[in-house]
């Protein structure tokens, strides 16, 4: 399997969410700007999301792929079959109780998460009720990742690329057709929270029916509990949790500081990240995505030489895209939210709070995308403790610098703590690999990186200069004239900084990987 390819196609199908999530972002902002009532849905959208990254997509995945492919590769489709059915016995099984106990717990875990609402009575109760709402989004959602996973595993990756769409797609359909027909409009984004889960769900079963992979749920997740596959899965699924919630109390204690600045905070965060996210899921999910079942069936096999050679592959495409990447968000963050969120609602002041995020941002991108690079390294050995110690150094580190960036620059102090503690995160896992022996650098890293800063230096040069010809805030009355304006700009930027690499003799060719 060429991983290029692959890779592509993974690209190809993130990048369609990702401009379907801006278009969705684009529809909201421009409906309902950045207010308490937005900062309301964000937090309570929130809560299902940490869940959902905490159980059933970030240490699930984690813990199962390496051994799904372990069962694969050795032990034949029956044991396979038996594993994937009582693994999603248990897992489904536990997400439901979760859901049940969340909706009745809502009041009590929105006090915590988000404790500047709670002089807003008003807000806080919409809150509340959005929360309950959207809960069961995470039941949906565990059985998203149980399917990605198979599916991932079976070098099956259009389906779970794609999934994501449908969230955006529902959220695009809510914002346009149910909310102006609320007397809280809302809430038709949690709404579509639920409608885009079941759509998510149903796209899953005949990809799973092809690979004769289609779990069958018991009644008894006691007799799956037996299993000794699910309970080695459970085993990492520990560490893999303690990892995961390190990360994701991060966010909430982000959440919570948020919400006790100015209006809008949460809101602005919201926006930023979003934008943030597209090359970081463009390139980090995608590449992540592919690498673990590549690095796990390598492991599985004792190949050493293919897994430090993929390791080397994936870092390598991570600097070659990633750092142009942060450049373009430190150059254009104001044309970019300008373009893609000056609308409507959505003011001046929005404009320069997001924009200022954005390149708080941008400081760590490479950072954020690196770690989704290098934490496969541990996760296909099946070591997740490595990373849950690392993780547990990274959030104290990055809470200690929200007592020094946010009293400086209040809300994009958090998205600046974001991006450093995310830099200080791939450091740490780059030197526990390679002390290891896992990963091994390959010959021409110097070279490559004198390359690449070559062409970096031109690059921001040119995309100064460039967005410094136009006033993108004044052009909002004509907002096809700026899309046009930022597309050249980003046309500029892009044959600069390939054409710099090109000429100093670089060659895509170099990056031809063939995986096991």
């Amino acid at each position: 399997m060429n991983l290029h390819k692959t890779l592509a196609t993974v690209s190809g199908m993130t990048m369609l969410s990702r401009i379907t999530g801006l278009v969705r972002e684009l529809l909201i902002a421009r409906a309902f700007g950045a207010s308490a009532f937005t900062d309301a849905f964000f937090v309570a959208f929130r809560i299902p999301n940490l869940l959902r990254r905490l159980f059933a997509e970030g240490a699930f995945s984690q813990a199962f792929v390496p051994i799904l492919a372990e069962y694969k590769n050795k032990r034949g489709d029956d044991a396979t079959k038996e594993l994937v059915d009582h693994v999603a016995t248990v897992l489904i099984w536990s997400l439901l109780l979760t859901c049940v106990l969340g909706i009745i717990g809502a009041p009590v875990v929105v006090f915590f998460i988000a404790t500047g609402l709670n002089s807003e009575p008003e807000v806080y109760r919409h809150t509340v009720t959005m929360t309950r709402l959207m809960f069961p989004y995470i039941g949906f959602m565990a059985f998203v990742a149980l399917a990605g996973g198979i599916l991932n595993t079976w070098r099956q990756f259009r389906v779970p690329a794609f999934t994501p769409v449908l969230l955006n797609l529902s959220f695009i359909a809510g914002s346009l057709f149910v909310a102006p027909h609320l007397r809280e409009p809302v809430y038709a984004l949690a709404f579509a929270v639920v409608v885009g889960g079941v759509l998510q769900v149903a796209i899953q079963f005949p990809a799973l029916v092809r690979i004769g992979m289609l779990p069958r749920l018991s009644w008894n997740p006691r007799f799956a509990l037996s299993d000794p596959g699910v309970r080695r899965v459970l085993r990492q699924m520990g560490p893999a949790i303690l990892a995961v919630s390190v990360a994701q109390i991060s966010v909430i204690i982000n959440t919570n500081l948020a919400s006790r600045l100015a209006n809008g905070s949460v809101s602005w965060l919201n926006y930023a990240d979003r934008l943030m996210e597209f090359p970081t899921a463009l390139l980090g999910v995608a590449l992540g995505t592919v690498l673990l079942p590549s690095l796990s069936k390598a492991n599985a096999d004792g190949d050493q030489a293919e897994y430090s050679a993929l390791l080397d592959w994936g870092l390598r495409l991570t600097f070659l895209i990633a750092l142009p990447s942060a450049v373009g968000l430190l150059t254009l963050a104001v044309p970019l939210t300008t373009t893609l969120f000056h609308y409507g609602k959505f003011d001046d002041v929005s404009v320069t709070m997001t924009g200022r995020a954005l390149i708080a941002y941008g400081v760590g991108l490479i950072g954020l995308i690196l770690v989704k690079i290098l934490a496969p390294g541990f996760y296909a050995k099946q070591d997740i403790r490595t990373p849950v110690k690392i993780a547990i150094v990274v959030l104290l580190a990055t809470q200690a610098m929200n007592f020094l960036f946010v009293p400086w620059i209040a809300h994009a102090g958090l998205a600046l703590s974001v991006g450093a503690g995310a830099c200080l995160n791939a450091a740490l896992l780059y030197r526990g690999l390679k002390q290891r022996g896992i990963y091994r650098p390959q010959p021409g890293w110097l070279m490559f990186l004198t390359r690449v800063t070559g062409a970096l230096f031109l690059l921001a040069g040119v995309s100064l200069w460039t967005a410094g010809q136009f006033d993108w805030i004044a052009m909002k009355s004509t907002p096809l004239l700026r899309a046009a304006a930022l597309t050249g700009v980003m046309l500029a930027c892009g044959v600069t900084y390939f054409g710099a690499l090109l000429a100093m003799g670089f060659r895509f060719r170099d990056f031809k990987r063939i995986s096991l």
